[in-house]
């Protein structure tokens, strides 16, 4: 099994406190965090504003540089891929209708594009990711199939 060491292996000079960084336990912990948002853990030499810091024991460790929109809706589809347990393209309708609910609550279809590309890597057009949208919107029937 791969140690997990996100800053390599053979470091030296510099590198050393980069590598003991690596191996401390808030940045263990939050590299799967940092690579689902798209971001990535820095030493705090490398702090820029906009950084999260990450204190431990009163001690800055590192901090946490969120990435941009580059990439982020294929961040959502790949979590909603493992959410549901399988790629879009291999929902049945019930699980891509899911899908975009998923999408759709985690602000997809506030990108550009955002309909049009994961109707594509749902393999529906992008009508059918709207109807999919707006019968979410609707009200539920009720139960005796009456309007009220």
């Amino acid at each position: 099994m791969n140690s997990g060491d996100p800053a390599g292996s053979g470091a030296s000079g510099n590198d050393d406190s980069l590598t003991s960084q690596a191996e401390h336990p808030v940045w263990r912990t939050l590299q799967p965090v940092a690579a689902a948002v798209g971001g990535e853990l820095l030493p705090p030499s490398e702090r820029t504003p906009g950084d999260i810091p990450l204190d431990f024991g009163g001690e800055t460790v590192g901090v946490l540089r969120l990435g941009g929109l580059d990439g982020a809706l294929g961040r959502f589809i790949e979590s909603v891929e493992r959410e549901l347990g399988d790629s879009l393209p291999n929902l049945s309708r019930t699980g891509k209708q899911a899908a975009v609910r998923l999408l759709y609550e985690r602000g997809a279809f506030l990108l550009r594009k955002g309909v049009e590309d994961v109707a594509a890597a749902m393999g529906v057009s992008r009508i059918t990711i709207y109807n999919y949208i707006n019968a979410m919107e609707q009200p539920a029937p009720e139960p005796d199939g009456r309007g009220g």
